[in-house]
């Protein structure tokens, strides 16, 4: 089973629609190195969203 990791990006790697609201920082799901997970605006929305993926897995 993949673990979930999460990936945190600065700056210019921010998708634009989040730096235009003053975001200088945002998350991504990733398993095995491949994206699950749209940008998130927090840590802690991306580990609720981690804890629930992991949840999923082990359900299936």
């Amino acid at each position: 089973m993949a673990t979930i990791q999460i990936m945190s990006v600065v700056g210019s790697a921010v998708p634009t629609r989040l730096r235009e609201q003053g975001l200088l920082a945002c998350w991504y799901l990733m398993r095995n190195g491949e994206q699950v997970s749209g940008p998130l605006a927090s840590k802690a929305c991306a580990l609720a969203m981690a804890d629930q993926l992991q949840s999923d897995s082990l359900m299936a």
